[in-house]
């Protein structure tokens, strides 16, 4: 035993053992990346399918929300026929259409057909409709050649309808985001914050605000889904911009665009964003009401003047009335 003690405390043999333990190591650095196997292509199909969970997630969370529809819709087979058929496509479909269109909400190809349908079929609808209206329901005493003159001025402003529902719609929609965005900023400071990443901040705003606007909801629902599969964010935070074009909207993608190239501080982009919104909505506020007492004139003078003379002449003149 004193033998085998002596053995293994013997400077020959530390000394083979600490040489050993060096090839051996110098083995294993040399040989394991060898015959390691590349985890990148795995890694990136996890991720990518990742990704694809968390926007069919928050899709599917939007369409509940929403009440169940799609967000993109196919659109109907006769519109579909009728614009196949007269070759709608290249005389209405551009970019700048299809823009108008996501401003107004309305995604897919549903919207975009009915949309070229409407715009040929409008005309003849409206004139049709003015027809019937001028020379049956109407006791217009005019000849029929004004009214057929009124009805092609009525087929006119047919062509103009879509657009004008479209612009409608994009206006009611734009004020719904302006006036819910302060709100939803200040919710995304404060998920940025504690420690929460830019795609999770914005899915969790997203179902938050859905119930103060559910325009304003499914924006952010969708700028959450494109950060996870997009290969470029700066991209999702443009498309984002774009679907609302509104300033207050557009300063805050680009003060976040500017911190994801510099590596500035989210966080104090979206402090300043956040202030200068809020001092917006405090002067939006300031205006209306410096404009009120302008509004208010016509109707004092009109309603409450007249009440105010007769009560306090209304008497003086019974009186003088009385008078013998």
């Amino acid at each position: 035993m004193q033998e085998l003690v002596n053995t293994l405390t013997s400077p020959q043999f530390l000394a083979t053992m600490l040489a050993a333990i060096s090839v051996f190591a110098t083995i294993l650095a040399v040989v394991m990346p060898m015959i390691a196997r590349d985890q990148m292509n795995q890694r990136m199909r996890v991720m990518a399918v990742e990704r694809d969970k968390l926007r069919s997630q928050r899709i599917s969370e939007l369409s509940k929300e929403r009440g169940g529809p799609k967000l993109r819709q196919a659109p109907k087979g006769f519109m579909q026929q009728i614009v196949d058929r007269f070759d709608l496509r290249s005389q209405f479909d551009n970019p700048e259409l299809r823009n108008k269109l996501k401003m107004a909400g309305l995604r897919g190809q549903a919207p975009l057909v009915a949309y070229m349908f409407f715009r040929v079929a409008a005309p003849p609808l409206a004139f049709l409709v003015a027809l019937f209206y001028l020379f049956v329901l109407s006791n217009m005493e005019q000849s029929a050649a004004m009214k057929l003159f009124y009805a092609a001025l009525a087929g006119a402003a047919g062509y103009y309808l879509p657009n004008i529902f479209i612009e409608n719609l994009a206006q009611k929609r734009q004020q719904a985001i302006k006036v819910a965005f302060p709100e939803a900023l200040d919710m995304l400071l404060i998920c940025v914050q504690s420690g929460m990443s830019v795609e999770a901040s914005f899915g969790k705003v997203a179902k938050e605000i859905t119930a103060q606007s559910i325009e304003l909801g499914e924006e952010l629902s969708l700028t959450a889904a494109e950060l996870s599969y997009l290969p470029d964010r700066r991209m999702a935070f443009e498309n984002l911009a774009a679907r609302t074009a509104l300033p207050s909207v557009k300063s805050v993608t680009t003060a976040l665009i500017q911190a994801e190239r510099y590596g500035t501080p989210v966080g104090q982009a979206l402090r300043v964003m956040a202030k200068e919104n809020r001092d917006i909505r405090m002067s939006e506020a300031e205006k209306k009401a410096a404009a009120l007492p302008p509004k208010l004139t016509v109707p004092m003078i009109v309603f409450f003047l007249p009440v105010l003379f007769l009560v306090i002449l209304g008497p003086a003149a019974i009186s003088f009335w009385k008078m013998p």
